[in-house]
């Protein structure tokens, strides 16, 4: 499941990453740009993913057990 989510996962944490960027940038920190957002969704989006897939598994488990 973890691997089928995987794409969904990196690449909203591209965009969540690249959007924090310009928000830094408010305070003065640099805005990264489109590739390096998508290298740390890259990175980013591996732990990401592995815990939305972890619920969603304790939520089937759960659905399993009340029928």
């Amino acid at each position: 499941m973890t691997l089928i989510l995987y794409p969904f996962g990196a690449g909203a944490m591209a965009v969540n990453l690249f959007f924090a960027s310009l928000i830094g940038s408010w305070v003065g920190w640099p805005v990264l740009t489109p590739v390096q957002s998508v290298l740390g969704g890259a990175v980013l989006g591996v732990p990401a993913t592995w815990a939305f897939a972890c619920h969603i598994k304790k939520l089937m488990a759960a659905a399993d057990r009340s029928v």
